[in-house]
């Protein structure tokens, strides 16, 4: 018999900025970090004889946890990666549902009628998954195994050794970062022991004790994931000049040194060089909360990505959605290349700084500002 411990990996950048990830190459957040020590401390003292994991950033670190106290080689294979979403890796899950809801439907309630241009379909991503674990178990008779992967693949597993129809997986509900199933295999067929516990997290480690989306009862619905659409600056200037003021307002208590001609000249040469340089963040069906600016040309020689503007409208700030627009800004940027990003940020805004701060940006330098002196901010990708 071949016993196997099958490991979401932690907390990711796309968990936390709910955009797809897929076989988007992403890192570990700092929650993430932790989950994985406290993961480090659960198989302190489990016996394991051999480590396979995904290929992706997200796994392999993650993985990092068993070979903490356990000197074995990780062993990295493809085929453990997440399901592969076509077109829509990279999107905000917002995106995604608004590109086509019955499909999104479906993504979360009845995966096998599930399709995307250029994606794997469930029933792909389950042969994989039942192919390559099948093989480590065969090749590790005897032994014990810990295996690190994604949440959609390691759910297509479960459903397939559980018996669990499509139409009813809203019964096997998806694991958190970081949950362990433990499968074994004999005589050519798998038994479940326990799937997706996460008694090893606190609450305050859990990235599910934050979100809702995953619970049966919401049918995979989450009304605070974002959606963006790109600002016509011809039509909409006004618009962003009244955003930017009260982003300014809020920093500075006062609009003393805001010079609105100024920075909508600036947004505009920014959509100049890219059409979606300014976008506007959406909420549910089409509430309008916030804008969020890049500035792609700058620094780009030096590898270095700039993001011009994050604004919420008041009523939406102090949510916990702030991070998501800022996700989208900072995930663009690593889909092109950048290796950081960088942005200013008044010295007065204390909570903006705290922010940032918080989501793995650290000031660099003061320079002179028309409101205050500004901090600049950097949050490399490493």
């Amino acid at each position: 018999m071949t016993k196997i411990y099958l490991i979401r990996h932690a907390e990711a950048e796309g968990n936390l900025y709910r955009i797809v990830q897929g076989h988007f190459n992403s890192y570990i957040t700092g929650k993430g970090q932790r989950q994985i020590a406290a993961l480090a401390e659960r198989f302190k003292d489990i016996h394991l004889d051999a480590l396979y994991s995904s290929d992706l950033r997200r796994t392999v670190t993650t993985a990092g946890a068993i070979t903490k106290y356990h000197a074995l080689p990780m062993q990295l294979e493809p085929r453990l990666r997440e399901i592969h979403l076509g077109i829509c890796e990279g999107m905000s899950f917002g995106d995604m549902r608004r590109l086509d809801p019955e499909q999104m439907d479906y993504f979360n309630n009845d995966p096998e009628r599930w399709r995307a241009e250029g994606a794997e379909t469930f029933a792909e991503c389950t042969q994989r998954m039942v192919g390559i674990v099948t093989e480590i178990a065969e090749q590790n008779d005897g032994r014990t195994v810990a295996i690190v992967s994604h949440g959609m693949a390691i759910r297509s597993l479960l459903a397939y050794i559980l018996g669990v129809a499509s139409a009813d997986i809203p019964s096997l509900p998806h694991g958190d970062n970081t949950a362990v199933s433990c499968l074994n295999y004999e005589n050519g067929s798998f038994t479940v022991e326990f799937y997706n516990d996460n008694s090893h997290l606190p609450p305050e480690l859990s990235t599910f004790a934050k979100q809702s989306w995953w619970r049966r009862e919401s049918g995979g619905v989450d009304m605070g994931n974002l959606s963006y659409e790109p600002l016509d600056m011809q039509k909409e200037g006004a618009l962003y000049e009244r955003c930017y003021a009260d982003a300014w307002l809020a920093a500075h208590g006062d609009l003393r040194g805001f010079n609105a001609p100024l920075y909508l000249s600036a947004a505009r040469a920014h959509c100049a060089d890219d059409e979606r340089a300014v976008l506007k963040v959406i909420r549910g069906e089409g509430e309008l909360i916030g804008l969020v600016e890049t500035d792609r040309r700058r620094s780009a020689g030096a590898g270095i990505g700039w993001i011009s503007l994050v604004y919420l409208k008041p009523e939406y700030r102090g949510m916990g959605l702030g991070i998501q627009p800022l996700g989208r800004a900072i995930t663009d940027y690593q889909k092109l290349g950048r290796k950081a990003v960088r942005l200013h940020v008044s010295s007065e805004n204390r909570h903006a700084v705290g922010f940032y701060e918080h989501y793995g940006f650290r000031i660099i330098n003061r320079e002179p500002g028309a409101g205050a002196p500004l901090y600049l901010m950097e949050k490399r990708f490493e």
